[in-house]
């Protein structure tokens, strides 16, 4: 047992000749195979001994930290000004802000206009239904780059039981982009690998932007070998618009690394399952992706080619980005469709963004499901099912010129 206070034999060695009034002892820890007892003592008279002191400063300054570390990645409750309100959605923003106006106002004087605004808010549900409902791929794409949208560590911190964050890549580099770590969910381990972006420009630009170095996809790779080692399952969670495609991350073997990646997740004897939560772009979220059942949220995107780059390499315009979104098909209903993704995680009605802590369970829900799929499946079985999945994948006809049939008919 973690005490704050240390055993009596302990404060009585430091305290060494400072008089202490004893009172009756209470146990804070008991170890039943030793018989040992530990105790904490009130000192009524001398002070309280450097040791007790100076433990329960530096427990005080780690609850800080740690909560103000955690601020860092949690969901912002409020709307703020520094958070983006797309298009669409100023006409829903423009009502939320006349309810607040209304509440404020009869608060002020007093006034009971709770059926007005049960009227309002009830309007205001209906019109933001009414808008996600027919949600254009375009909008889907903006839906799924909010920044306001959950990352990989609100997630994890919010559908697991504890987690720890595990580091490097055994080679002496790290990438914040890649997130890596040790997760329970209702009690079963997970190994959770997965794309961070930034909730502000700062963190972004550590984070540079959800993209990551080859030495991320080494991290990655690591940390799958570990779980398969182990008989970890796996859980990946893809937000990226790609791998960062700079001179140094070329520099340093980034088509190796995602090559790499690809050939050894499908050696796994492990479970893998992938949800991409925003946008899954090209080889970087490949890298992680190759698993046993690929999920995406509700208004999340996955393309081989961000539609700005499309555009650009098609039309030789980067502005015909809108009609690069709808040729590719990148939204859930359209990948679920032609077999790229399995299943989609549905979404609050006003997306993730709007109301996080309702998409956590939904989330969670769906994990456990998927893994209970798998749980009771051998080795070999669940890496033929790998396989079976991606050899599948697409769709193609056959044409044979009628010459041709004869010969092979005879």
């Amino acid at each position: 047992m973690s005490l704050l206070y240390k055993p009596i034999s302990q404060v009585a060695s430091s305290a060494k000749k400072q008089r202490l009034a004893t009172t009756k002892p209470v146990i804070l820890g008991h170890n039943a195979s030793s018989r040992s007892v530990n105790v904490c003592v009130k000192a009524s008279k001398a002070p309280a001994a450097p040791e007790i002191v100076k433990e329960k400063e530096e427990k005080s300054v780690g609850r800080e930290w740690l909560s103000t570390f955690l601020t860092n990645f949690g969901p912002v409750k409020d709307r703020s000004k520094s958070v983006a309100t797309l298009d669409f959605e100023k006409p829903l923003t423009e009502l939320e802000k006349r309810i607040k106006e209304v509440r404020k106002i009869a608060e002020e004087n007093g006034v009971d206009v709770s059926p007005q605004i049960a009227e309002l808010v009830n309007r205001a549900r209906q019109l933001r239904k009414d808008i996600y409902n027919r949600l254009t791929p375009v909008q889907r794409l903006q839906v799924a780059r909010h920044p306001n949208r959950p990352t990989c560590l609100d997630i994890i911190l919010n559908v697991t039981d504890k987690f720890v964050e595990l580091h490097g890549d055994r080679a002496g580099l790290d990438d914040p982009a890649i997130v890596c770590g040790i997760g329970s969910i209702d009690g079963i381990p997970f190994m959770f690998i997965g794309h961070q972006k930034g909730r502000n420009t700062k963190e972004n630009i550590r984070r540079n932007f959800g993209m990551p170095q080859p030495n991320g996809y080494r991290k990655a790779l690591r940390f799958m070998r570990h779980a398969d080692k182990f008989g970890l399952p796996i859980i990946t969670l893809v937000d990226t618009p790609g791998a960062y495609a700079g001179r140094t991350a070329e520099e340093l073997g980034q088509g190796e690394a995602i090559a790499l990646n690809l050939r050894e997740m499908f050696g796994l004897r492990v479970p893998v399952i992938s949800l991409v939560i925003g946008e899954g772009g090209s080889g970087g979220a490949l890298a992680i992706g190759c698993a046993n059942k690929n999920l995406i949220m509700q208004n999340a995107v996955y393309y081989v080619a961000s539609p700005e780059a499309c555009a650009a390499i098609l039309w030789k315009n980067r502005g015909a980005s809108g009609l690069a979104t709808e040729a590719l098909r990148i939204t859930a209903p359209e990948l679920v469709k032609f077999g790229v993704m399995d299943t989609i995680v549905p979404e609050p009605v006003g997306g993730a963004h709007s109301d996080p802590a309702s998409a956590f369970p939904l989330i969670k829900k769906q994990l456990l499901a998927t893994y209970h799929e798998y749980a009771a499946l051998s080795e070999e079985q669940i890496k033929a099912d790998r396989y079976a999945k991606f050899r599948k994948l697409g769709q193609f006809k056959e044409l044979v010129a009628k010459g041709e049939a004869k010969a092979l008919a005879a």
